[in-house]
């Protein structure tokens, strides 16, 4: 079997989980890697034993055999490196957000329409299986018709002042920190399983910290400072730390959205319930191989993940029998697989994101920040 050939550019966490993922699936090898940091950088490709490593990506871009591009970089980079990739005629799977503004995000998606190449945005938790199931009850309505929905997404990383992360600057992570980071997941997953867009939100952004402490001992996402970070900078961070979010859904479907990365306890709660006429459904990340079907007169369940207990629309996404746990990375794997059987088959419908998806959650995102300024509802473009 012929191998794609993919790149990686960026070498941190994120980039780690877009290798081990592509590794996962047959038919793809990872060719290169690419970090402006050289040194950090082509050592970790030496260890990974990936053959090729670039500390400028546009020395990567003109690698012929290199059939795509994942692009693990901070939001102030995507723009460029998807345009290079798009212009080089790469499929390109990206991270969210995609760009920082919604005007580049158009660029790209005329970009990609005119060089006939796939791209993808990695909204990684509408690929666990119990989505998917969600989706499909959903869609059929076997649980009636649903007409409100709500989503939490808590974390604790960015709980103290002396939490500092790339993220918090604004000409690197964007305008937006929480919604944009976090929320922008609650959205996508909740589009994804209604099958239905967010029309208008009217948002309260929380700043618990508009000053916090930028330690000389650098931290990588999810990391702490050593204990010899003593001495730090006090740095004014614009974006918020937690929200809530109102939404209307098309058909009038109701929402509701916590978004918080200061919630002590929560490390990555993110948790979804759908309400209809004859029952609910729950389902929580940090359980993904779970779902909860809530009915007022019958029994509840708790379904495990299995072929024998889901319907045709989950069924193959799952690898595992029931009780074998299934989880972030598995669903992580899941988009990327889907990204590449819509490269070898364009026809076919796929599950992913593609960059039409993550331009509509910015728009969301920037709804929010928008009403939050103006407190009233704000409408989001279609």
């Amino acid at each position: 079997m012929e191998q794609i050939k993919v790149g990686i550019i960026g070498a941190g966490f994120i980039g780690k989980q877009h290798i081990e993922a592509v590794r996962r699936i047959p038919g793809l090898t990872v060719l290169a890697l690419c970090d402006t940091n050289e040194k950090a950088g082509r050592e970790i490709a030496q260890n990974l034993g990936i053959p090729e490593f670039y500390s400028d990506y546009r020395e990567m871009m003109k690698n012929p055999e290199l059939v795509s591009i994942h692009n693990c970089t901070p939001t102030n980079m995507h723009f460029e490196i998807n345009r290079a990739a798009l212009e080089a005629g790469k499929h390109i799977y990206c991270e969210k957000p995609l760009t920082m503004t919604v005007e580049e995000a158009t660029e790209l998606i005329r970009l990609a329409k005119e060089k006939h190449v796939c791209t993808g945005v990695n909204f990684n938790y509408r690929n666990n299986v119990m989505v998917h199931e969600m989706k499909d009850r959903v869609g059929r309505q076997a649980i009636g018709k649903a007409f409100m929905v709500y989503g939490e997404y808590l974390q604790d990383w960015l709980l103290f002042d002396t939490d500092y992360d790339w993220r918090m600057n604004p000409e690197t992570g964007g305008e937006s920190r929480a919604v944009a980071d976090i929320g922008s997941h609650c959205f996508d997953t909740a589009q994804y399983v209604l099958g239905r867009r967010i029309k208008s939100v009217y948002a309260n952004l929380i700043h618990l910290y508009p000053v916090r402490k930028k330690t000389e001992e650098a931290a990588g996402t999810f990391e702490k400072p050593g204990r010899n970070g003593r001495q730090y900078t006090e740095i004014a961070v614009p974006s918020e730390d937690a929200a809530f979010v109102m939404a209307e859904f098309e058909d009038g479907i109701q929402g509701l959205f916590l978004i918080s990365q200061v919630s002590a306890g929560k490390k990555n709660g993110l948790a979804l319930t759908v309400n209809g006429t004859v029952a609910s459904l729950t389902w929580q990340q940090e359980r993904a191989d779970h779902l909860f079907i809530g009915e007022r007169e019958n029994g509840n369940e708790d379904l495990y993940a299995s072929v024998q207990n889901v319907g045709s629309y989950a069924a193959p996404w799952i690898a595992l029998p029931a009780g074998h746990s299934v989880g972030w990375a598995d669903a992580f794997c899941n988009g990327i697989t889907s990204f590449y059987g819509h490269i070898k088959k364009p026809e076919q419908p796929f599950v992913h994101a593609g960059f039409e998806e993550g331009r509509q959650i910015m728009r969301v995102v920037d709804a929010c920040i928008r009403s939050n300024a103006e407190n009233r509802w704000v409408t989001i473009e279609s």
